[in-house]
């Protein structure tokens, strides 16, 4: 199954946002997704903490900022193949 994992930190608004397109999106299409609080990961942190919210999809970066979800469902799609 495709893994979702998006990079944010509480009290982020734009990260909010994101996070409830994911879970939306999730009811109707089925992928994993998982969130990774960069507070609580150094590496994480400092790798994205000018970029947050950080989406990837199976391991490649897709969105940062926000989520297109029209974007978003086409890329997934073509990692299922």
């Amino acid at each position: 199954m495709t893994e979702v994992v998006v990079y944010s930190k509480p009290g982020c608004h734009l990260c909010d946002i994101v996070k409830v397109q994911l879970e939306t999106l999730r009811a109707s299409h089925a992928f994993n997704l998982r969130e990774v609080n960069i507070l609580e990961d150094h590496e994480a942190r400092q790798q994205f903490e000018l970029e947050i919210p950080v989406v990837f999809i199976n391991g490649k970066k897709a969105f940062k900022y926000y989520l297109d979800e029209k974007q978003f469902l086409r890329k997934l799609e073509s990692e299922r193949g």
